[in-house]
Formats: C-alpha cells, sequence, structure tokens
C-alpha cells in the first residue's frame, strides 16, 4: 500500500535507500537524491517521498521531483516481484496527475516492462557514469573548500551562476545541510588561482562500501572552458573516497555532451543510456 510520509517517517525511507545502493545496481534512486530535494524544506520532502510495502517492510521509494516526475526504485529482492510491480503501476496514476507525466525507475526491473506494455513510452536518454575509488584519487590541481554554514552563500552563488533558472539560495542550502542524509554529505567550492569561486559539488555517501552520488555539480558559467569542471568532479571523487564509498555516480542527459565529456575527463566511465517511461495523455 502507498504511503505519503510525514516528517517523522523520512528516516526509515533514507536508511532503506542506503541499504539498496550497491556497485553493480543499475542507477537509482540515492539517498542523496532525497538529501538534495530536502533544500525545499522537511515538510515540503515528507509530502514528496512515498513509500509501498509488506508485512511491515518497505519494498518501494518513490520521490515526486516536481508535480511530473515520480522517480521509483525498488528493493533488489523485490524487483521481479509480480505483485508489487503491478501494485506500482497502478498506484502511478493515483500519485502523478492527468496529462504528460514521467516515472523513473531502475533499469531491468518489472514495473519498467508493464508499463511499455500499458502504453507509455520511452523519453530522451540519460547518460549514467561511474567512477571506482578503490585507488586514490589525484589531488585535482585546485584550491578545494569544503561549505560550512558561513560559507552557504558561496556555494548558493556557484549554483546560481552554473545553472539558468537556479533559485538556490543561503537558506536552500541550509534546510539542505539540516536534512537528515546531509549528515553523509559535503558540499565543495573550487577557487582559481585569482581566489574567485569557479565551481560547485554536493556529494553524498550512502556509507561506507557503498556507491555515492554526486548532486549536483555546476560551473560558474563566466569560468567555463578552463578545467574546472574535470577539477571539481575529480575533489568530489576524492571526498567520497575519503567518506568510504566504494564507488560515485552521476547521472546527466545524453544531449548534455559538455556534462558528459567532463565527467569521462574525471575519470568516469560512461555506462549504458537509460530512460524515464512517460504517459502523454
Amino acid at each position: 500500500m502507498v504511503t505519503v510520509l510525514g516528517v517523522g517517517g523520512l528516516s526509515a525511507a533514507v536508511d532503506v535507500l542506503r541499504e539498496w545502493q550497491y556497485d553493480e545496481a543499475p542507477m537509482q534512486l540515492h539517498p542523496g537524491d532525497v538529501g538534495w530535494f530536502w533544500r525545499f524544506g522537511a515538510e515540503a520532502t515528507a509530502v514528496a517521498v512515498r513509500t509501498w510495502s509488506r508485512d511491515g517492510r518497505i519494498l518501494a521509494v518513490g520521490l515526486l521531483d516536481g508535480r511530473e516526475l515520480l522517480r521509483l526504485t525498488i528493493a533488489p529482492d523485490a524487483q521481479r516481484d509480480e505483485e508489487l510491480a503491478r501494485q506500482l503501476v497502478s498506484d502511478v496514476s493515483g500519485v502523478l496527475p492527468e496529462g504528460k507525466v514521467c516515472v523513473e525507475v531502475p533499469s531491468g526491473v518489472l514495473v519498467q516492462e508493464l508499463l511499455l506494455a500499458a502504453g507509455w513510452s520511452l523519453d530522451e536518454p540519460w547518460t549514467p557514469l561511474r567512477r571506482d575509488l578503490t585507488e586514490p584519487v589525484k589531488d585535482p590541481g585546485v584550491r578545494i573548500e569544503v561549505i560550512g554554514p558561513e560559507h552557504a552563500h558561496v556555494q548558493a552563488a556557484v549554483l546560481r551562476a552554473s545553472f539558468d533558472g537556479s533559485t538556490f539560495t543561503s537558506e536552500r542550502w541550509h534546510a539542505m545541510a539540516a536534512g537528515l542524509p546531509y549528515a553523509d554529505a559535503r558540499s565543495l567550492v573550487a577557487y582559481d588561482d585569482q581566489g574567485d569561486a569557479v565551481a560547485t559539488v554536493t556529494v553524498w555517501s550512502a556509507g561506507p562500501g557503498r556507491p555515492g552520488l554526486i548532486e549536483p555539480m555546476g560551473v560558474h558559467r563566466d569560468h567555463r572552458g578552463h578545467g574546472h569542471g574535470k577539477a571539481i568532479t575529480v575533489a568530489a571523487a576524492a571526498a567520497l573516497r575519503e567518506m568510504g564509498s566504494s564507488s560515485v555516480f552521476v547521472c546527466t542527459p545524453s544531449s548534455n555532451v559538455g556534462a558528459v565529456a567532463t565527467y569521462v575527463s574525471g575519470g568516469f566511465e560512461r555506462l549504458p543510456e537509460r530512460r524515464d517511461l512517460c504517459r502523454e495523455v
């Protein structure tokens, strides 16, 4: 049965998302995704998170990332569970509004097949990328600072200068940092030789021996073309390795060839493309 969590229930959802992360898993919802959403506050995050349980055990977690996208992942041993899959497909109509909507699920789960059979179509391709963290990570070659509360405005400014339409502010940084997943996160800013903040990243660990996540990474629009994206990506990998992560994942639209190239230059390996499933009407 689908459940809308209260704020007090978010810890259970975050905990199972941590447990479900492993290096061989397909790209899936990560506790860091919930952590990044937490910039809108705990109440908004609780409204956006859904869980599906059986016999007291959470078997699936969904995040309404905006009104029209449900990001959904499923316990590793329940990804081919037909009863659960049919329940999830049935509940999507109640979770998402009328009109065009999309569902993100890990590749290979039964839900994907059932949605396609029900007339859903494949959306634009995304490229997952992964970097193994077994070996030490080289120095990124620029000054990197870990951002704390007193410098939240610095990361916020770089992010707003990295993404058109970004609404990230110091207040949202503080809301994000107050969230449960941020206990396993770190925000970094790269500086150039002139002392300007040129790039930023937030990295999210799922615990020692599990894959971490980059969300988000941005390079200031006035400082592009100088290798700062590669540098902050390498710094992200180094930070996660220091936190005990076994690997680091990121996913970006395949159409963003510059971002894909930046991650590859930072030691990431491209994985097979993935697509959301969309219902047009």
